[in-house]
């Protein structure tokens, strides 16, 4: 017989803490295998504790226990806390210390400066910090952020109560800043980003989009050496004038975005460009007309491999001469562009057979001969984006099949494409996303080819595609392992036997089946039992789900994040279950006449972690005031709507308003 000692003994005890260390490290894409591994033992319940570096809490009362027992947090994310205060803050600082070196706090709110000077006083080893949305920090706030010397990345996204006087603090505190974020700042203007640019001579990345700055900051800004991306989309203080200036230099940037900056033409563009040889992406979406000067402008870019161009005029000549300049173009996008033509379009992609993206989202003008040179010449695509170009027939889409076998990204919405099409499109093995919304002609025989042999499908969207039934859901399911998102709102044939054969795909993390009325609790409990990665669900206008529904996914998708409960049967009782998940932050109930005021009110007290509601306005009257005040208190804002009730209508008739919008 074995003595205690030897019976006690484990094989895990001849591994270092490294080899276990290096085990963990395999399992931190699915949290549930490292809760499981926690639960193992208490010796791998310590070993998980003292490798673990990233966090993601739920509530903010937990603090002091989570981070007594993980003392080594180097990554802290606070998007998923509804209420974050100063006192949090100061147990953060207390618990982390110097091993933190990162926090978001993108959605957080109620912290003060007060909160943020206790955080960078104890954690100097901060090296980024997100603060958008913190749109009631003001300049005491950005004065306790620019105490973190080591700062290297810093967002303050619609922080607009920071002024210039703010943002030179930063400026002269946080030299180390290689990434600044000033998007939507709009107390700031040129003296604060001049002063960026003066002290923060590192800065690689700078956002300065819809900032009210003029020309008179912009040439600071284009002296600094290490300036790689570089963002002015919505500036319109910027204009022509003073981008001829002949000093003006940036030898280093590789990204600039001047979307919406409609007072620039190719005169400062021409001016801008000669400067900065080493341009990889330029971005010109909602600018000037796209003609034969503005593209002139860009031929001192001979490195440039991406161009964005969405909702600008074009004409056949800029496209033409786009072609021929720009010759190292591997991603291209003329998404909503007015103008563009077989004859412009053609022209281009026929000079760049190593096009590697391309989006022509509702260039409505294009017929099959378009799509015949881009899949003749572009055979090394891998994303194509042509939702709604619907003037190119049906017969054109096997061409995509034929010869562009390196797909993984297609949005076909809104096309003329049939099953033919989509059969051809099956030969495309890469395929990890295609979306065929609204797209009439095609069938289960269609859709069933592609699951057949699209393993690789990790994204498909069906949204009214009204000749897809259970058939084709049933072949996807089996053939498409590693499925992470399916989209059959308003599929109307669709049952709970498409939704039991998906709860067979694991890795499920979207399911949207709006508008399917021969879908059930029955279904919906196979996807709770199945799918435990599910964090967005969307029944709106499943009228046969009831609260038979609601109980599993209370019990088996804990995980789950937002769900859309609108027009369904679900009651005060399976509203109120709920509940127990503890990750649930958004939910939106129009239109419920199975629940009542009282079951509202005690459902909305119940779910603690939502920060997001949206509601009937009918109910508004109805709910007490103190509860409002309680939720806002809370973190959670109720958002009001006075939608009425609409009919669905026939698919084929639902087209008709998006008909020559040009």
């Amino acid at each position: 017989m074995k003595n205690k000692k030897e019976s006690s003994f484990s094989r895990f005890d001849l591994l270092s803490e490294e080899i276990v260390f290096t085990i963990l490290d395999f399992l931190h894409q699915n949290p549930c295998d490292i809760k499981s591994f926690s639960l193992v033992c208490s010796s791998f319940h310590a070993i998980e504790s003292r490798h673990r570096r990233f966090l993601k809490p739920l509530r903010s009362e937990h603090f002091p226990k989570l981070f007594a027992r993980y003392r080594h947090i180097s990554n802290l994310d606070l998007s998923l806390c509804p209420r974050i205060t100063d006192a949090s803050l100061g147990a953060i600082a207390a618990g982390c210390k110097e091993a933190l070196r990162s926090i978001d706090l993108s959605r957080s709110s109620f912290f003060s400066h007060a909160g943020l000077s206790s955080l960078v006083a104890n954690c100097s080893n901060l090296v980024e910090i997100d603060l958008s949305n913190a749109a009631e920090l003001r300049d005491t706030a950005a004065a306790a952020v620019a105490e973190a010397r080591n700062l290297e990345r810093l967002w303050l996204v619609r922080c607009k109560s920071i002024t210039d006087i703010g943002i030179g603090c930063i400026a002269v505190g946080c030299r180390k800043l290689r990434l600044l974020s000033l998007k939507w700042c709009l107390g700031i203007g040129d003296l604060g980003v001049g002063l960026i640019a003066v002290k923060c001579k590192g800065l690689r990345s700078l956002d300065l989009s819809y900032l009210p700055i003029t020309n008179k900051c912009l040439s600071q800004i284009l002296e600094l050496q290490h300036l790689e991306d570089l963002v002015l989309e919505g500036c319109f203080g910027i204009d022509d004038d003073r981008l001829t200036a002949p000093k003006l230099g940036c030898k280093s940037l590789e990204t600039l975005d001047m979307s919406s900056c409609q007072n620039v033409s190719y005169v400062g563009l021409t001016s801008l460009t000669s400067a900065v040889g080493s341009l990889r992406q330029l971005i010109l979406s909602y600018g000037s007309r796209v003609d034969l000067a503005l593209a002139n402008s860009l031929q001192s870019l001979s490195t440039l491999q991406c161009i964005k161009l969405d909702g600008c005029q074009v004409t056949c000549s800029g496209l033409k001469a786009i072609g021929n300049l720009c010759i190292s173009l591997k991603e291209l996008s003329l998404s909503k562009c007015i103008g563009v033509t077989d004859e412009g379009l053609s022209s281009l992609v026929t000079k760049h057979k190593y096009l590697q993206k391309l989006d022509i989202t509702c260039c409505r003008k294009i017929t099959h001969v378009s799509l015949a040179h881009i899949t003749n010449s572009c055979t090394s695509l891998v994303s194509l984006k042509m939702e709604s170009c619907t003037s190119v027939s049906a017969e054109a889409f096997v061409l995509i099949g034929q010869r562009c076998q390196l797909l993984e990204e297609l949005d076909l919405t809104d096309n003329e494409i049939d099953d033919e099409g989509l059969k051809s499109i099956s030969s495309c093995l890469q395929l990890s996303s295609i979306k065929l919304g609204i797209c009439l002609n095609i069938t289960d025989e269609g859709a069933t080819h592609i699951g057949i042999s699209c393993s690789k499908l990790r994204e498909i969207d069906l949204y009214r595609s009204a000749g897809i039934t259970d058939s084709s859901i049933l072949a996807i399911s089996r053939g498409c392992p590693v499925l992470e998102m399916i989209n059959i709102a308003y599929c109307t044939s669709i049952s709970d036997t498409s939704l039991i054969a998906l709860s067979k795909c694991t890795k499920m993390s979207t399911l949207e089946t709006r508008g399917c009325p021969l879908v059930t609790s029955l279904g919906l409990a196979a996807i709770a039992v199945g799918c435990k990665q599910l964090t967005r669900l969307d029944i709106k206008k499943c009228v046969n789900i009831d609260d038979g529904g609601m109980i599993p996914l209370s019990h088996f998708s804990q995980n789950l994040n937002q769900i859309n409960l609108s027009y369904t049967n679900v009651t005060d009782l399976g509203l109120l279950s709920l509940a127990r998940i503890s990750c649930l932050q958004s939910m939106t109930l129009l239109h419920r006449e199975g629940v009542t005021p009282a079951g509202l009110a005690a459902a909305l007290l119940a779910c603690s972690g939502l920060t997001k509601v949206k509601l009937q306005a009918s109910f508004k009257s109805l709910l007490p005031p103190w509860l409002f005040e309680h939720l806002e208190a809370r973190g959670c804002s109720l958002q009001w709507r006075e939608k009425v009730f609409q009919a669905e209508l026939d698919p084929k008739c639902w087209k008709l308003p998006l008909v020559d919008l040009e």
